[in-house]
């Protein structure tokens, strides 16, 4: 159903492929849609190697936007100067200890009314669905403080990054990358009944995660499948390419996308989009649609995948696998048996849910209603949910009876919510099995503690088969192997709730306006610029094959500490290594010994084995991981190591680049080590680079250094490449933060 070609093809006319054309790869691969939407957001305008990006309009949600502005503020904000959406659908139930979550949601008012923003309150829709219903326009280019910001369905290029990319935009400054790669995604055929977006982005990541196909690289899709296709269908894989790990994804665009815009009210933001008359591409992916089955991506990765079938075929062997992986993770910190879901041959869950930018979508809660229509989820231990993305989406399937029937069958509807995703909202019991269709089921994300003993687990699949699901008993069912017709109107779009509750501010900053503070929203601690030499302690040594942001900063519980740097910090890598917090407090406070002219006797002797002063030479924590950063957009995955001391991470490479780039911007030197380097350092270890501040500014790109463990001192050589002469700068400075500082005086 997928094929990967590994090889450079060229797109003549946007129809036909061929090997090689009377064009050199270069300028070919200026005529894709993603070099002309690129180029042309590049302040240099020149067809040179980097980039130095400027966005159209930003978007966050009220995990992100109040540490983005207060960031930005620190730095000298004065104005939002590009339409700046705020939505909040991340902090939306209430917060357990107070009025926490609600005073963000003031802060962000407040902050819209003063600096020009435009606020979208409290379970109105989840962050992209409103940017699909009012900000993305097609050629233009949305940066998001989530990961999972894709809008090229719409012919709108979407980056999901840290706040601190975010937070350069707001000052007027750049995104700088590498120019890409460019993968064309060619579809052909057209889906069968019961098949439906996930089961063709779940098959995608499949094909694309583990071996990095398009790490980094824009997906172009195209092809004659694509008109096969109704908006829906293509924003439900578009929002999923997130997790092959590619940079950002285009398409495209036709008839079903004008007409996505004229039912939108804006007919006047499509255009069409085509690659020229010769395009180049680096690689290819071939997707045939007809060939599509019905998939189930199980815990813990969207790649996991298997076809339905291949479950039903053999759900012993497949689910002890998980069990085992499950053990390699948690150790005997839990219990589980995935096993005991089989009866009679048939596997069972526990709980579907039907959510968020993914799943919450129109067609896809019409797809489950047809389905479940005059049947019953039953009064057993399966229960099933759905939250439809936006209120808009919600009073459209009100007015054509598709809640109606969704909820006579047994769903229970919700508002706009993101929760199910990230472990907030409908966590299953202990030992149990949840079928989602949502963008991940990373360990921990559906909100479980396995710390505590507790464990529950999360498999993706598509609405119609959850659906399908939902109406055997919890018997999973392929949504292929059932009969239903949908015979629901199609979608219509009413903007007057938008109209009455969304505060418009762009334009209309208003510096009067005073920003409202809660007792929880605190400003970042002090931070120090780099200085001659570092020292690092390693406080965390991982050596799982990826280390997720999940892992790193948890989600869920810990979303309502967002705004409060010292309080979130605490839990840092607490689900992964829970002595990372205090091991790197310990850290800390040796250094603020160290700078008050005291160095504790262990690190000067550490510092006496490689003949270093401590006077000109930092003491800062480091985490090890093989792979770390892959997930979510979230900057405090770096900032919390930041505010507990955190000056450097080494590992072999990052998993995505938006990890690499909060790392940066937090003033956290991203070392690697190359691959056949043995790891085999313990925490406590020592590392000592000499140097390193003059090598950084002096636009070096690796240098040697010198691990100090019990047993003597060894060598090592790191890298630190592909770095911009700001980022080297805010390296040096020690934060974004201290960058704008020292660039005002």
């Amino acid at each position: 159903m997928v094929e990967l070609i590994n090889k450079g093809v060229y797109l003549l006319d946007g129809e036909k492929i061929v090997d090689s054309a009377n064009i050199s790869a270069d300028e070919a691969r200026e005529n894709t849609i993603t070099y002309g939407i690129l180029r042309s957001h590049d302040v240099d305008h020149s067809k040179g190697k980097k980039m130095r990006i400027k966005f159209d309009a930003l978007i966050s949600h009220d995990i992100t936007y109040v540490g983005i502005i207060q960031t930005a503020r620190a730095s000298g904000l004065e104005k939002f100067p590009i339409p700046y959406g705020m939505t909040n659908c991340h902090n939306s139930l209430c917060a357990v200890g107070g009025t926490i979550n609600e005073d963000d949601h003031v802060f962000g008012l407040s902050a819209a009314k003063k600096y020009g923003g435009i606020f979208v309150p409290t379970n109105q829709a989840v962050i992209h669905q409103y940017a699909r219903e009012a900000m993305a326009k097609c050629g233009n280019m949305i940066l998001g403080s989530d990961s999972h910001t894709r809008y090229g369905s719409l012919g709108n290029m979407g980056v999901g990054e840290g706040g601190g990319e975010l937070v350069k935009q707001l000052l007027e400054n750049t995104w700088d990358i590498n120019a890409p790669e460019v993968v064309l995604v060619w579809l052909e055929g057209s889906p069968r009944k019961g098949i439906g977006p996930h089961d063709v982005a779940i098959s995608l990541v499949k094909a694309t995660f583990e071996n990095g196909f398009v790490k980094n690289k824009v997906l172009e899709f195209a092809g004659p499948g694509v008109k096969n296709l109704p908006i829906d269908f293509r924003n439900g894989i578009e929002v999923m390419t997130t997790e092959t790990t590619c940079l950002s994804s285009i398409w495209v665009t036709d008839e079903e996308v004008h007409n996505y815009y004229k039912m939108h009210n804006r007919p006047e933001d499509y255009k069409e989009l085509r690659p020229g008359k010769v395009a180049y591409y680096d690689s290819m992916i071939k997707i045939d649609l007809s060939k599509q089955e019905s998939m189930i991506a199980l815990p813990y990765h969207p790649s996991n995948a298997y076809t339905i079938h291949e479950l039903q075929a053999n759900p012993e062997k497949i689910l002890r696998e998980v069990e085992e992986d499950s053990k390699k993770r948690f150790g005997d910190k839990i219990e589980i048996d995935l096993v005991s879901k089989i009866k009679d041959g048939k596997v069972l869950a526990d709980q579907g849910i039907i959510a968020g930018c993914a799943g919450g979508t129109y067609d896809n809660l019409a797809a489950a209603a047809a389905i479940l229509k005059d049947k019953s989820t039953g009064n057993g231990y399966f229960t099933a949910s759905a939250y439809p993305q936006s209120v808009p989406v919600y009073l459209a399937a009100t007015r054509s009876h598709i809640a109606e029937d969704l909820l006579e069958a047994g769903v229970a509807i919700k508002p706009a919510f993101c929760g199910p995703c990230f472990g907030a909202g409908d966590v299953p019991s202990n030992n149990g099995f949840s079928i989602r269709h949502t963008t991940r089921n990373f360990p921990n994300r559906e909100g479980s503690k396995p710390g505590q003993g507790q464990l529950s687990l999360v498999a993706l699949m598509d609405a119609r088969s959850i659906a399908a699901t939902a109406a055997n008993g919890g018997v999973i069912t392929a949504a292929t192997d059932i009969d239903y017709d949908v015979n629901y109107e199609g979608y219509k779009y009413d903007p007057k709730v938008y109209e009455k509750r969304v505060y418009q501010g762009f334009g209309k900053a208003d510096a009067s306006q005073e920003l409202r503070y809660g007792p929880n929203i605190k400003d970042w601690p002090k931070m120090y610029p780099m200085q001659d030499n570092m020292l690092v302690e390693l406080a965390a040594v991982i050596h799982d094959p990826v280390t997720t942001t999940d892992e790193l900063i948890p989600s869920g519980e810990t979303s309502s500490y967002r705004s409060n740097p010292l309080k979130l910090s605490e839990f840092a890598l607490s689900r992964r290594v829970p002595e990372y917090v205090g091991t790197s407090k310990r850290i800390q406070s040796e250094d603020l010994e160290r700078r008050a002219g005291k160095t504790p006797q262990h690190v000067a002797d550490a510092l006496a084995k490689v003949g270093a002063k401590a006077e000109n030479t930092s003491f800062g924590s480091c985490v090890f991981a093989n792979k770390p950063g892959d997930g979510s957009a979230r900057e405090q995955a770096a900032s919390c190591q930041k505010v507990l001391g955190g000056d450097a991470n080494i590992c072999y490479e990052y998993a995505t680049k938006r990890y690499r780039s909060n790392c940066i911007n937090w003033g956290i030197v991203p070392f690697t080590i190359s691959k056949d380097t043995a790891f085999d350092y313990n925490v406590g270890d020592f590392v000592y680079i000499e140097g390193i501040r003059k090598a950084i500014l002096e636009g070096k790109e690796e240098i040697d250094a010198k691990v100090i463990t019990k047993d003597g001192v060894k060598d090592i050589h790191l890298f630190f490449e592909n770095l911009t002469a700001d980022e080297r700068e805010i390296l040096a400075d020690g934060c974004l933060m201290n960058y704008y500082a020292s660039h005002k005086k």
